[in-house]
């Protein structure tokens, strides 16, 4: 089924004065559905109003288009009505007049009664029947928007264009107005797209919040679905326990963007340094504060990096959003990664353009579990099939109950739903699994919007520790030895500085190497610890690294090879396959028809081999045999399709063909069932 508005692949390029092109919006995409209300939300000069000029047809795209109910939109038209921030009406035309004039003029096939009767009654819809028949200098400027409003409604568009409709409002009658415009969206079902810089006022009227980049060349850099009940009044979605978090999530990617625009503008003269054959010596690479950043933090505090004859700032991002973004957009010259995220920036996961990353070392294996509130257990809850009799409780509620994970292409999320599905809970379905960064988990968790999450440490210790959550699984619980972080580059960036991404992986590994080993624990436990890193107590960081792991304040274990870093460091290709088809059962990528070339494109496992030559440690051949996880599923790498078919739950109907220019192919082939 098509949608019901589509923004394909939007570019907006625009000549300067010298002459020079200004990419003002790259590569915007998005699909909405009918009745649906959608915010688009940023700092000034994201592209906000460039992007809904093109859609009310007052601008062109330099590229892409806006698909319509299936037709291009080429120009203005009466489907797609804007409100503009300053009213804009005829000064001598009263109300009803001014609503008239496009009722009359676009309707004008209709009887006159019939006229008169939507005039009516979209006077009446936003409460101006007492100032119909007043001229815009008798009524006050929310009265005036309101008439903006009514006109733009009275034609019956497709879709309703708000330009920051309540801007130039004052705060009472804006709180006013943005409730009459959330009842008549409720009642009426109207799809509308509005730009806005008020984060309270997207969340209040839009069931998705878009969330555009810092200019030149903005984008989407996320896509924020709403979950607050309908209809709406404010109090009570103020009141909602996803409130705040949604709140959040918007308030830090904005927060984010203006410090991406200061480092942008202070590192605009930096160019790149060379020496000798190292082509870059000046690095940024980015991570998240995690105990298994462990070999980041070793390289720089050890002087591996400069080792290596290289100068590397170590950014910490906010979110893995964030991080993928700082590769896409080349902000970041090399990060850690979760393992599905070279994968999902190289297939353009998201309806994004595909950007080709390689992966030329795994960093750490396991280091994860699965967390759940205290309250669950008090309710008899303390293993998956006790999970499953809690969760069936509420299939007839109108809201799952949800379980946080860190990023769609994570084995939080990989693993998580596979152990859900393993015990008869099926994701999306009977549990909502939702993106939250690691260090919201806890507040998350305490606040009641959500029943449990997957994450890495330190944020599980933390849960137990302050007695709001207990441990039921681990992942040696589902995949033993599974890859966690990879290190992630651009491809282009790879072919360009070759000696450079040799000499950083072999800094990675020296690193990874020395964190391995028991003895040296204690050492990497304070440095993680550092205000420069995760800045927390070493007490947070001990539980699993350098000795027993608390899965609840009753109970501690014992888990051998919890975190690992010196062990399977070469990129594996049957893993990766692994991580591809499980994007495809859960429905984040198609399955692509050419899986063996993708996954040949990704690993760049001769740098890793040649490192590790050079570094004098045994490379050992990858091991073909199938992976076996431990409730006895097996994935055999000679053969997916099989495996896709036979998963529960899967999603996956279909392949299709992957262009590493183009994409994935528009016309998929149907597999056998």
């Amino acid at each position: 089924m098509s949608a019901f508005l589509e923004i394909d692949h939007v570019s907006r390029v625009f000549k300067t004065q010298n002459g020079q092109p200004y990419v003002a919006v790259k590569d915007v995409y998005f699909e909405m559905k009918e009745g649906e209300f959608v915010s688009i939300i940023g700092h000034s000069g994201c592209g906000k109003s460039t992007v809904l000029n093109i859609l009310s047809g007052l601008d062109k795209a330099s590229a892409g288009g806006i698909v319509l109910e299936g037709r291009e939109i080429s120009e203005p038209g009466p489907d797609r009505m804007l409100v503009f921030q300053n009213h804009s009406l005829l000064p001598w035309l009263t109300v009803r007049q001014n609503i008239g004039l496009a009722v009359n003029r676009v309707l004008r096939d209709l009887p006159k009664e019939e006229r008169r009767r939507i005039i009516q009654e979209n006077i009446d819809l936003v409460g101006l029947s007492h100032a119909a028949d007043k001229y815009p200098r008798e009524i006050s400027g929310g009265m005036k928007q309101r008439v903006g409003i009514a006109r733009a409604l009275s034609i019956k568009p497709k879709i309703l264009l708000l330009d920051e409709p309540f801007g130039a409002l004052d705060a009472l009658t804006r709180g006013r107005l943005q409730e009459k415009l959330m009842q008549i969206c409720d009642e009426s079902k109207i799809s509308a797209v509005m730009i806005t810089h008020d984060v309270d006022e997207a969340l209040l009227l839009s069931d998705r919040i878009i969330m555009m980049t810092n200019g030149p060349e903005a984008k989407i850099g996320q896509v924020l679905t709403v979950d607050l009940p309908h209809p709406r009044k404010r109090l009570e979605s103020v009141n909602h326990p996803n409130y705040y978090r949604l709140r959040g999530e918007v308030v830090n990617f904005l927060d984010r963007q203006k410090q991406i625009k200061i480092e942008r503008a202070k590192n605009k003269n930096t160019a790149a340094i060379s020496m000798g054959n190292i082509e870059k010596t000046n690095l940024t690479i980015g991570y998240i504060p995690l105990t298994d950043c462990a070999p980041f933090a070793i390289a720089q505090e050890k002087g591996l990096f400069a080792k290596y004859g290289l100068d590397v700032t170590l950014s910490k991002e906010n979110s893995w959003n964030d991080l993928a973004e700082g590769i896409r957009e080349g902000r970041l010259d090399a990060a850690q990664m979760v393992t599905g995220m070279p994968l999902a920036i190289s297939l353009g996961m998201g309806n994004k353009i595909p950007v080709p990353v390689v992966t030329s070392l795994t960093l750490s294996r396991n280091g994860n579990a699965i967390t759940l509130s205290n309250k669950l257990h008090e309710e008899g809850v303390h293993d998956l099939a006790s999970l499953k009799v809690y969760i069936d409780k509420f299939a007839d509620d109108a809201y799952n109950p949800a379980i946080g994970m860190v990023h769609h292409a994570s084995m939080h999320n990989l693993l998580l739903r596979h152990w859900l599905a393993s015990g008869g809970i099926q994701p999306d379905q009977d549990v909502d699994v939702i993106v939250i960064p690691p260090p919201q988990m806890v507040a998350n968790l305490m606040a009641n919007n959500i029943i449990g999450y997957c994450v890495g440490e330190p944020w599980n210790v933390r849960a137990v520790n302050s007695n709001v959550g207990f441990v039921v699984a681990t992942d040696l619980d589902i995949w033993r030895g599974h890859p966690e972080k990879v290190l992630g580059v651009r491809k282009d960036w790879a072919e360009q500085y070759p000696n450079t991404h040799l000499e950083l992986v072999k800094a990675l590994l020296e690193a990874a190497q020395f964190c391995e080993p028991l003895e040296n624990r204690d050492e990497v436990i304070l440095t993680l610890a550092s205000p420069n890193y995760l800045n927390i107590d070493p007490v947070y960081i001990r539980p699993g690294f350098a000795g027993p792991y608390r899965v609840s304040n009753m109970e501690a274990k014992y888990e051998k090879d919890f975190c690992q870093f010196g062990v399977g460091n070469m990129p594996s290709r049957k893993e990766h396959l692994w991580v591809l088809t499980q994007m495809a059962r859960w429905g984040l990528i198609s399955f692509p028809e050419n899986h063996a070339e993708v996954i040949y494109n990704l690993l760049a496992t001769d740098v890793y081999q040649q490192a590790a030559k050079e570094l004098e440690i045994p490379i050992i051949d990858e091991d073909k045999s199938p992976i076996v996880l431990a409730d006895g599923s097996v994935f055999d790498p000679n053969d997916p399709i099989a495996a896709l078919q036979s998963m529960p739950y899967s999603k996956f109907t279909e392949t299709s063909y992957f262009d590493a220019v183009k994409g994935f192919a528009s016309k998929k082939v149907a597999v056998r069932q």
